[in-house]
């Protein structure tokens, strides 16, 4: 195997308990759709737009799936916000800047079949079943899973597949042609290297806090990747993954 690293309105108030680092948000309920929109708007054109994400099918996708339905209703009127929501069973949902960036680094095309590694919330599923072929997408929690399910029928996507898998035992079969993880490894899984199709793409964020890297892994060949690093940032690990043997680009 040989790794090649490239140089580089109106609202009303709802009282709930926040998180700390949420404190400093307001919690409001919208009372009119367009106080929501105005929200989503703002989302796309004041931070995903500024942190570089320019794809037009990728903030399409963001503006048409309704995020705020994959928010715990508690945290709706957050939903759009630059910030990390907590879930009921104590993972958290990513902001919407990343978000958007795992979406662009995959370059998804409409005949790809895709994987989803950490299904969380399910908005990342339904943004890529809206952009690719297929998705399957796998999870840790079977009773978040049935909620994620119940989401994605309300939509009318019937192109992803919800399943729990204990990802420290396996990883579903066959071979993708995209793959994002959704929260982070704190070192590579060679496991991961099978799943990808020759040309496929897989979005990554390796290491422990506080330092992390996201970055695109490319299949180039059946016994090649080659591996760009795109930015630092820090998210959660996922959820039961072991420490795997290290590696080295």
């Amino acid at each position: 195997m040989t790794w090649i690293k490239p140089a580089s309105c109106h609202q009303l108030t709802k009282s709930v308990v926040f998180p700390n680092y949420l404190k400093h948000y307001q919690l409001v309920t919208p009372m009119i759709d367009t106080t929501t929109e105005r929200a989503r708007y703002n989302m796309i054109q004041q931070q995903i737009r500024t942190w570089n994400v320019f794809d037009d099918k990728v903030l399409d996708v963001m503006s048409e799936v309704p995020r705020e339905k994959f928010v715990p209703e508690e945290y709706r009127s957050v939903a759009f916000a630059d910030v990390e929501i907590p879930l009921p069973n104590g993972r958290k949902m990513a902001s919407p800047k990343i978000e958007a960036h795992m979406l662009q680094a995959l370059n998804i095309k409409s005949d790809d079949n895709i994987l989803v590694i950490g299904t969380c919330t399910g908005y990342l599923t339904a943004c890529l079943a809206k952009l690719g072929s297929k998705v399957v997408s796998v999870d840790s929690d079977a009773e978040a899973l049935e909620t994620v399910q119940a989401r994605l029928d309300a939509l009318g996507i019937n192109n992803a597949s919800v399943s729990a898998m204990d990802l420290v035992e396996e990883f579903p079969g066959g071979r993708f042609d995209a793959i994002l993880l959704t929260s982070s490894l704190p070192e590579w899984d060679e496991r991961l290297e099978r799943l990808m199709s020759v040309g496929g793409r897989l979005f990554v964020i390796i290491g422990q806090p506080p330092v992390m890297e996201a970055g695109l892994v490319s299949r180039t060949g059946e016994h090649e990747w080659r591996y760009n690093s795109l930015f630092e940032t820090e998210l959660e690990s996922l959820n039961q993954t072991p420490v795997p043997e290290s590696f080295q680009f």
